[in-house]
């Protein structure tokens, strides 16, 4: 019988499953002993008095669904305009002309390098005095601020799509006498789009959390989007910060469908991206 010199004298060795039960019960304990502490130290009087007073909830009810129908507007509008944007650049970046190629590089440079604020600022504020435009319509300034700043992202995303595209099937659509535009619009760009789907989806979840920049715009309460409508009651409310808990809610009430729908397709896409 064969004797394991290295074993610690009259202690059992653990086997890996059993390390492995052990490290767990170890994590939900800590995780159950940061709630306790959490739940015994906090003032759940002054909590809900200040953050969950349905007083000051219902103060909000009547300006939320504008406001919830706005922040979807202006989501729907910026993607539609980084969708296309990002796509042309997308199809620049890969083309055989440089200048194009310079062009769409320096755009996603840019746009990805500075805050999506001051975008919003500069299309809000610095255009129409540049332009001698009068741009009134938020709907108008949610769609180019933040679908340009989305284009960047988006350009990105669709083209590491195309480039998944497998080689063979170009040439497959080229031997049967398609043209190059042909073959982009028939062939490469569909499954481009079906494999980044995903990718796409988070991006209109990170759009509809950009649409609280809006609130640096000059609004009128029809114009209002959910941050606004937060902000506001900040001040008016008795409740507090009840207000930023209520429209946060509303928010969720968005992301966590889509986020859901990014997971499906996912799953669906076979993760890749």
């Amino acid at each position: 019988m064969s004797v394991d010199l290295a074993a610690p004298v009259g202690r059992a060795r653990m086997s890996p499953r059993r390390r492995a039960r052990v490290s767990r019960g170890v994590q939900y304990a800590v995780l159950l002993a940061v709630l306790v502490v959490l739940l015994a130290t906090a003032d759940w009087s002054t909590v809900g008095q200040t953050i969950f007073n349905p007083a000051a909830a219902g103060e909000m009810l009547d300006k939320l669904p504008r406001a919830f129908l706005n922040t979807v507007t202006y989501t729907l509008a910026a993607f539609g305009v980084g969708l296309t944007f990002g796509t042309l650049l997308a199809l620049m970046r890969l083309s055989s002309v440089a200048p194009y190629r310079w062009i769409s590089t320096t755009y996603v440079e840019f746009f990805r390098g500075i805050p999506a604020l001051l975008v919003v600022i500069a299309v809000g504020y610095a255009v129409p005095i540049a332009f001698g435009v009068a741009l009134t319509s938020i709907t108008a300034i949610a769609a180019i601020a933040l679908g340009s700043v989305s284009a960047a992202y988006i350009s990105e995303t669709v083209r590491a799509g195309i480039q998944a595209v497998p080689r063979g099937q170009v040439e497959a659509a080229r031997s049967l006498g398609m043209s190059h535009t042909r073959t982009m619009i028939e062939v490469v760009l569909p499954q481009a789009f079906r494999t980044v789907m995903p990718p796409l989806t988070n991006e209109v979840l990170l759009l509809t959390k950009d649409t609280s920049l809006l609130f640096v715009l000059g609004q009128t309460p029809e114009f209002f989007e959910l941050t606004k409508v937060g902000r506001d009651a900040l001040s008016t409310a008795s409740g507090g910060l009840t207000g930023l808990f209520v429209v946060g809610a509303c928010y969720l009430v968005i992301t966590i469908p889509l986020g859901f729908l990014a997971r499906r397709l996912e799953r669906r896409t076979g993760g890749h991206a």
